[in-house]
């Protein structure tokens, strides 16, 4: 095993590998949406759900974690409309059952993904607020979006243990293993076994992922790759969001660190950011699918109607959470912060 990795470094410093994105189209077509697909301007096919409120009063667009796809609402996409909130959630490229599973798309080609849904859901409902609501990955992805030239044009965002880890943040010893990794054998794959990280206290919901033919169990490094440089570029786009932020993080999140979230937090509120923040004291990093999930749940439908009333479970005073406390008090952004290894 040691002589093929070797040679695999070897070769891959010989020949120059990159991470391999995946081919996408030339923007010829209209996007659409046709037969529970969203068809992109390259003709990609990307599979929506849908969870309708009989007259919604606001609609959510869910935006999946990595490897995940967008089942990953079906539970608050049960609960949302109950209380007046459809709920649409599409596979992002790669994920799921959408094209390139597996491969990376590019973080821009993500986010142009998400501004052609928030488009089409707009033309379908012209008269209702839209909210993005971004877990993990996702959150990055809609961070993203608002470094378009033509930012998605929302009422409000939600994040919820967004993905900010990245490089400039990341430790410098992590920076070198990846990249080069990702640079000389970019098709190898890792999982997340031996790790011994708990990514949610909702077991029963964590073995249905586990037995899910659609979440990916093994990962391209190249991938990982494009996640990392995602989330560095999420980071730097947190201060242009234009539109009210509600910042969503759990006490136990052992996925995304701490820090990184609260230096997000406070470079928004040093850019005038109007962002709220929230910390769940039992929270792990699937919030919207842990064991207190209605919690989380009820305070997003509290601030849709409100963006200025405190929230219903108390989560907004940050207590769990030091440092996103701290940077919230503060409101000033960091300079020089040192790297973090979780």
């Amino acid at each position: 095993m040691r002589v093929a990795l070797g040679s695999a470094l070897v070769l891959g410093v010989t020949f120059g590998c990159a991470p391999r994105l995946m081919a996408t189209g030339t923007p010829v077509y209209t996007p659409r949406i046709e037969s529970q697909n969203v068809v992109t301007s390259d003709g990609a096919r990307l599979p929506l759900r849908v969870w309708p409120a009989a007259n919604p009063k606001a609609i959510i667009i869910g935006v999946h974690g990595f490897n995940d796809y967008s089942n990953a609402f079906d539970m608050p996409g049960h609960w949302f409309p109950e209380h007046g909130i459809s709920v649409y959630a599409y596979d992002q490229r790669g994920f799921g059952q959408a094209p390139g599973r597996g491969l990376w798309a590019g973080d821009a080609r993500m986010a142009d993904d998400l501004n052609a849904v928030v488009a089409l859901v707009r033309k379908e409902h012209p008269d209702v607020p839209v909210y993005l609501l971004g877990e993990s990955m996702g959150g990055g992805v809609v961070m993203r979006a608002f470094s378009l030239p033509n930012p998605p044009k929302v009422d409000g965002v939600i994040l919820a243990a967004p993905a900010v880890w990245g490089w400039r943040e990341m430790n410098a010893f992590y920076d070198v293993v990846l990249w080069s990794s990702a640079h000389m054998v970019p098709e190898m794959t890792v999982t997340g076994r031996g790790l011994n990280i708990r990514p949610s206290d909702n077991i029963e919901m964590l073995r249905a992922l586990g037995r899910d033919p659609l979440v990916i169990k093994e990962t391209q490094v190249g991938t990982i790759y494009g996640l990392v440089n995602l989330m560095d570029e999420a980071a730097v786009a947190a201060t242009r969001i234009n539109v009210p932020v509600l910042l969503l993080y759990g006490a136990h999140d052992q996925i995304v660190p701490e820090l990184p979230v609260a230096h997000s937090l406070a470079e928004m509120k040093a850019a005038h950011v109007d962002v709220n923040a929230a910390c769940y004291t039992n929270g792990y990093h699937m919030l919207l699918r842990d064991l207190e999930r209605k919690v989380v749940w009820t305070d997003i439908a509290g601030w849709i109607d409100d963006h200025d009333a405190p929230l219903a479970s108390g989560a907004g005073d940050l207590k769990p959470c030091g440092e996103i406390a701290s940077a919230s008090e503060t409101r000033q952004a960091r300079s020089g912060a040192s790297s973090v290894i979780p």
